[in-house]
């Protein structure tokens, strides 16, 4: 056993590096193989919340190469839970296997009532629950997009679990754009194509996940074609999620792109400080964790990225107090969270821009600082152009000089294009507005 975790720990620790195995992975031990489950010993809810966000089928993916097998996780837990909290696990745990034996595979942890709502995501949050109450006549499609992080997976995933609890006989499936290209795959290879559309086209409820990742998959966007076409004549409810809205997917078909453009579009932003505090606060209360509100708006205005990240760093706090014994304060965040958390004594760069902008675009920073013109390159660089203006006193030569070798000309023409498309275009303006939040130290 103890040679199987050793290899084991060794493939983890070169996967996610040496900071994360050793906070995270070092004090997990496999204390058993059996019947096809391997047993962990891991210290407490936090450690094992964290691991299975953070890194779902990790470990069970690394067993499966050192030992051949393909082994199903069972976590013991040190830590002894107070008997709300067992009772509360055990709730999840009973959901989650009633869930899986209808093959549903929904987090049972993402409903409703645990989706803390503000100004930036209300209305996503109204037009979800208006569906749940009334699939398929409600909004059909709806199409809800935002960062990465920011909620779109609790919210289409708690339209799910509303309709399974309400509705019995629904037949609901959640799955991924990349798991339904792998099933178009795998029924093309087979010849399973009938198979493939009594699963799909025979839905009440369909909740598709992340459905930029089938840009230039050309199989993938037909059978999705088609099978939104049966669902949405047949007035089943279909439910996507993307990380930017349909007309900037790119790589789709016309076609496609009218389907997603049918029913209603509603768009998730960063979050403003009082909601992330609101966030906070309604995680820290679910996993019982007692944090000052010093530490609540800390975190708040030093997490920048997205609220998944901020849940991650809670969890991380917890697991540090509960294995020391000590309080969760300020000083105590800025140390466990020092690789994450901003730095604002340090100035904005143009360089910074361009990193974030290259990352909210899905692009490669060398990109930008190409020759290419295509629509993909040349909008991120006119908006990193544009944000090194508001955001920095860096002169426009030199803005240029740092996105691809621009003149001071090319950034005050990018500048006015985009001071135009924000006048014109709203969806635009706020997420330039969210973005630049989100750079702001």
């Amino acid at each position: 056993m103890k040679a199987i975790w050793e290899k084991a720990q060794k493939l983890i620790s070169e996967r996610v590096g040496g900071h994360f195995y050793d906070l995270w992975f070092r004090p997990v031990e496999l204390s058993q193989i059996k019947d096809g489950h391997a047993t962990l010993d891991i210290p407490n809810r936090f450690f094992k919340e964290w691991v299975e966000d953070s890194y779902p089928g990790l470990i069970s993916d690394v067993l499966k190469e050192v030992t051949g097998e393909s082994l199903k996780i069972k976590y013991r837990m040190s830590e002894k839970l107070d008997p709300e909290s067992r009772k509360l696990d055990n709730q999840l745990e009973n959901r989650r296997t009633r869930l899986a034996s209808r093959g549903i595979y929904l987090n049972p942890k993402y409903i409703f009532e645990n989706f803390v709502v503000g100004e930036s995501n209300k209305f996503a949050s109204a037009a979800a629950e208006a569906v749940a109450a009334n699939p398929g006549r409600a909004y059909n499609p709806l199409f809800i997009y935002g960062g990465v992080g920011l909620g779109k997976t609790h919210l289409i995933s708690a339209i799910g679990n509303v309709v399974v609890d309400r509705m019995k006989n629904f037949r609901v499936l959640y799955v991924s754009s990349e798991q339904f290209t792998n099933e178009v795959v795998h029924a093309v290879r087979h010849g399973k194509t009938d198979e493939l559309k009594a699963k799909f086209r025979n839905l009440d409820l369909l909740l598709l996940d992340d459905v930029q990742f089938i840009e230039n998959k050309t199989a993938t966007q037909e059978e999705l074609f088609h099978t939104l076409n049966v669902l949405y004549e047949g007035q089943k409810q279909i439910v996507i999620s993307s990380d930017r809205p349909p007309k900037e997917i790119k790589n789709v078909t016309d076609r496609l792109r009218s389907r997603f453009n049918m029913g209603l579009i509603a768009d998730i932003q960063s979050p403003e400080l009082e909601t992330k505090m609101a966030i906070i606060h309604k995680k820290a209360e679910m996993e019982r964790i007692a944090l000052s509100e010093a530490v609540v708006e800390f975190l708040a205005r030093k997490v920048k990225s997205n609220i998944r990240e901020l849940e991650g760093c809670l969890i991380r706090l917890a697991a540090h107090s509960s294995l020391t014994g000590s309080p969760i304060d300020v000083e105590m965040t800025k140390n466990v969270l020092k690789d994450i958390i901003a730095d604002d004594t340090k100035p904005l760069t143009v360089e910074t821009i361009v990193k974030g902008v290259a990352e909210h675009f899905g692009i490669k920073v060398a990109d930008m600082k190409t020759k290419k013109r295509t629509k993909e390159i040349a909008l991120p660089r006119q908006v990193a152009m544009y944000l090194s203006r508001e955001l920095t006193d860096v002169s426009l030569s030199d803005i240029g000089k740092n996105v691809g070798g621009k003149d001071h000309a090319t950034v005050i023409y990018a500048c006015k294009q985009m001071t135009e498309r924000r006048a014109a275009d709203e969806d635009f303006d706020r997420m330039l507005e969210s973005l630049a939040e989100k750079l702001k130290p």
